[in-house]
């Protein structure tokens, strides 16, 4: 499937290009495409369709026009997709025109800056050939579309203006002219541009032409925005003026006629990959600037590529500054310990401009004023590699605005980013894809075709990590007869992934790299660093580290703050952080042998406590009715989260999800048999309501592993019948029948009849969905004599909706009618809404198949609302399920479908296979028609 969004927004059909008439429609397709790859959470998505005003009836809407959406693409529910966390568009980039154009621009920079030009004029045809007008001509409605439609109009600009340099320094000047007067026409403030207008015409020997062009820029930039022409322009056209031949025969516009043009920047990397965004970040930098100074600030941890992503677009841009380019390695983080000085970096600035030596001035300040002299009013580039920190680049920046400074650091440059106007741009890990890439092009691309394992193992074992990647590929290259696979193996029987990567250049050995920034961090930023080792992923709260320390949280702020600074730690999104494998790695190494074994148990203790008993309480708070278990106090300094609400508690549990799940697996790995089992009841609900049953079976089973150590029957009660429930929604019904007779055997041998009740009533489910439903009405009411008996009131409404909701399935409606509404009423009384959510659906079913299809809905329509209201997203795609098939039988197929759309995308939400009988009605009921 095709989409073109350079002009009017078109989808291909299979026969030909068809316009996206609905608006809505046309807007959220273009939404999802320029956030390709990326999982687009619901409300963002909302918010972003509606411009930040969604009507009431948003939520409901958007499932009907993805829905639409994905009639209009072939195979469009796979390339349009309801993932867990939202929408995923996961349609091919080769098929995207703009991303098409994006990597033909790139290769067409490429080739020209390698001064292939040919080849280079021939892409960047190609790439500007697939332009139609003005991109999302007709989706250009609010800040988003609009921002993202003016960056891609401004590549394309940025293409022209490459093409023409390109077919000048072939000589083709009058062949560039037409594009470079409709360019300057288009965007009249784009100095770039009427540069390169004034020189063809002057080289085509159109030279009073070339003067007209000037008088008509210098109108325009005075007129309009009350400036002059910038120095290069107006030394342009004093050159132009004078008839200066020179300008006949030089290869790039702006370069001086005499005097010395430094050219400092090491060789850029051969092999480099991906960062397509942030180049495309760094270029806008270019193209945006006016008359300031433009600074860059690339930072990011040791190893991720800092310096290979910056000299490679220094040398993109390099012909942009013709005056010369400036290279120092500022060694902020060097082995030895001492970086560099700024004014032996100024003194190798004025050694490239050969300053004699006797006018060098003696001071910092009077050398950094010669630096700027030297450089004002001249286009330069100056690339400050491996900054400290501010106080070390500060003295290094020119004054003019017509330079350009790239600074890397593995510090934040925050200083520099505030007083100076630096544009910060962070480098997280490669993709799987890029480092494929990566791995591809150093072996070539046969050798690593031919262990696709390999490399995938290789990757992983990497955590993606630039540095470790080309160790372990210059030792492939180095031993061409080794296979990958054997490689792979050193990597996964290492010591550490550390011992592996290890070379005997301190520059690249990983562990090395590593410490240079750890021997930075003050004592209890370091003690926090190590200590993170501890913690199982894959990502970290402030509250669970300030646990982890035994510090308040107010105190682990600023260690986290100088973690993320030196990036041993990434912010991953705020108050959050993680860090990549090899990271961990170098930690782990640390705390095994800094920190004695009672400190370190003692650091899981607390930071087990924190999620135990923000656990519990999230628990209690969206299941009040469920019975409580008992746990032991926290132990000193440890942080439980406030959570104040049911919503509040869902959320938490939603951004921990995957925390919890490897914190119960962390607990049985070290010896703490208590959590898993307590951990895993806590977490019931929320599965349960998320449908998330893999995980669910995944921690119910080290919940009753770790018991079963214990040897606490009453733990094992709760963990066999946690796991039998887990084990129905993942659809294995023996063996949860089997969990539930170990169940109630250990009820009998404990004598809790309140924990045979609940397990009679669990039983009875399973029996529900096999259709046995006489079965399941005699497990039902044997739970429903034993909750009485007991004085429950929240186990008595449940079983009382369950007796009635089998004599329904059974035929008997007006006593499954009765006994629910006696369900109905106690919950009403007690404030139990999932309960009497679960009444309501009963009693709708009864009316439904006692023919009473109005009152079925209006109870449907209940049941709906009450399982919103406690967010059961599950639960309430089976009723809306119920609530088409009543909708259908009353004739109202339009109603129906709608139910049935917002049943699928619930259940697509959550993977699950009720999903296809559902969508299988939908699409009859459309065929239908």
């Amino acid at each position: 499937m095709s989409v073109r969004m350079l002009g009017p927004v078109e989808v291909w059909d299979g026969h030909a290009w068809m316009p996206v008439r609905a608006a809505k429609v046309r807007t959220l397709l273009a939404i999802l495409v320029l956030n390709r790859g990326q999982v687009l959470d619901r409300d963002w998505l909302i918010d972003a369709l509606w411009q930040g005003n969604p009507p009431p009836s948003a939520a409901q809407l958007l499932p009907h026009y993805l829905w639409r959406l994905r009639t209009l693409l072939p195979d469009g529910a796979n390339q349009v997709r309801t993932v867990p966390l939202g929408y995923l568009c996961a349609l091919d980039p080769g098929n995207l025109d703009h991303e098409r154009f994006a990597a033909l621009l790139e290769d067409g920079r490429t080739a020209a800056a390698a001064g292939q030009l040919d080849p280079a004029i021939a892409t960047l045809d190609s790439a500007l050939a697939l332009w139609r007008g003005p991109a999302l001509a007709d989706a250009r409605s609010g800040d988003l579309l609009d921002a993202a439609a003016r960056r891609l109009d401004q590549l394309r600009v940025e293409a022209e203006e490459i093409r023409a340099e390109t077919r000048m320094a072939s000589g083709r000047h009058v062949e560039a002219l037409p594009a470079l007067t409709e360019l300057t026409a288009i965007e009249p403030f784009r100095e770039r541009g009427w540069h390169l207008l004034i020189l063809a015409l002057y080289r085509a020997g159109r030279r009073p032409a070339a003067l007209a062009a000037y008088q008509r820029l210098w109108h325009v930039w005075t007129d309009q925005l009350g400036i002059e022409p910038g120095h290069g322009l107006r030394e342009l056209h004093r050159r132009v003026l004078a008839d200066d031949p020179a300008l006949l025969g030089e290869g790039s516009p702006g370069q001086p006629a005499t005097g010395l043009a430094p050219r400092q920047l090491p060789i850029g990397v051969r092999h480099f990959v991906g960062r397509t965004a942030e180049l495309k970040e760094l270029t806008g930098l270019l193209d945006e600037a006016a008359s300031a100074v433009v600074i860059s600030a690339i930072d990011g941890t040791a190893g991720i590529g800092k310096t290979a992503l910056a000299l490679h677009w220094a040398h993109q841009v390099a012909a942009r500054y013709p005056d010369g380019q400036l290279y120092v390695n500022l060694r902020g983080f060097d082995p030895s310990g001492a970086p560099m000085q700024p004014a032996e970096a100024i003194r190798g600035f004025l050694d490239a401009f050969a300053v004699p030596a006797d006018r060098i001035p003696l001071t910092l300040q009077a050398q950094a004023g010669l630096y700027r002299t030297l450089v004002a009013g001249r286009r330069v580039l100056v690339m400050l590699d491996n900054a400290r920190d501010v106080e070390q680049v500060r003295p290094l920046l020119p004054g003019s605005g017509s330079c350009l400074v790239v600074v890397t650091s593995r510090s934040r440059l925050a200083g520099l980013v505030a007083a100076e106007d630096a544009y910060p741009i962070t480098l997280d890990l490669l993709t799987a894809g890029e480092a494929d890439d990566l791995l591809a092009r150093r072996l070539g691309p046969a050798r690593t075709a031919g262990e696709p394992a390999a490399v995938r193992e290789i990757i992983a074992r990497c955590a993606r990590l630039p540095l470790a990647l080309a160790i372990v590929a210059a030792r492939a290259v180095t031993q061409p007869a080794v296979p990958l696979a054997q490689l792979a193996t050193e990597l996964r029987e290492a010591r550490s992934s550390l011992d592996a990567l290890a070379t005997d250049d301190a520059a690249t050995d990983i562990r090395a790299v590593f410490s240079w920034s750890y021997r930075r961090l003050s004592a209890p930023a370091a003690r926090l660093f190590r200590l993170l080792a501890l913690h199982p992923g894959p990502h970290i709260a402030r509250s669970a580290a300030a646990s982890l320390a035994g510090v308040p949280i107010e105190g682990v702020r600023p260690l986290l703050a100088e973690l993320a600074d030196l990036h041993l730690v990434a912010e991953w999104v705020p108050g959050r952080y993680t860090f990549h494998d090899l990271l961990r790695s170098y930690a782990t190494e640390l705390v095994d042998t800094d920190d004695p074994v009672a400190d370190r148990r003692a650091a899981i203790h607390r930071m087990l406590d924190h999620y135990l008993h923000t656990a519990y309480a999230a628990a209690r708070l969206i299941n009040p009715h469920r019975d409580p278990i008992t746990l032991a106090a926290p132990a000193a300094s440890v942080t439980v989260d406030d959570l104040a609400d049911a919503e509040s508690a869902m959320a938490w549990f939603t951004t921990e999800h995957q925390v919890l799940v490897a914190v119960v697996d962390a607990a049985g790995n070290t010896g703490f048999d208590s959590y898993p089992w307590q951990l895993a009841w806590s977490l019931t609900t929320f599965f349960q309501r998320r449908g998330h049953a893999r995980d669910a079976v995944t921690t119910q089973r080290a919940g009753l592993a770790a018991a079963l150590r214990l040897g606490d029957l009453a733990a094992q009660t709760h963990a066999h019948r946690g796991l039998a429930r887990a084990l129905e929604q993942a659809g294995n019904y023996a063996a949860a029948k089997d969990h539930h007779e170990r169940t109630l055997s250990l009820c009998r041998q404990l004598r809790d009849d309140l924990g045979a009740a609940h397990t009679h009533f669990a039983f009875a489910s399973i029996f529900d969905r096999q259709g046995d439903y006489r079965e399941a009405l005699s497990h039902t009411r044997a739970a429903l004599d034993l909750f009485r008996a007991a004085g429950h009131e929240t186990g008595t409404a449940r079983a009382l909706n369950g007796v009635g909701w089998f004599l329904a399935l059974l035929g008997d409606y007006p006593q499954a009618i009765a006994l629910c509404q006696q369900a109905l009423d106690i919950c009403t009384a007690s404030g139990n809404r999932g309960t009497a959510a679960a009444a309501w659906d009963s009693i709708g079913y009864a009316h439904h198949r006692g023919g009473d299809l109005d009152r079925a809905i209006d109870c449907y329509r209940r049941s709906i609302e009450l399982y919103h209201a406690v967010d059961e997203a599950f639960q309430e795609a089976g009723i809306l399920n119920h609530l088409g098939d009543a909708h259908r039988d009353a004739g109202d197929l339009a109603a129906a479908r709608d139910a049935w759309r917002r049943a699928v995308d619930l259940f697509d939400r959550f993977g699950h296979g009720d999903a296809a009988g559902v969508r299988a009605k939908l699409g009859a009921s459309i065929n239908s028609r």
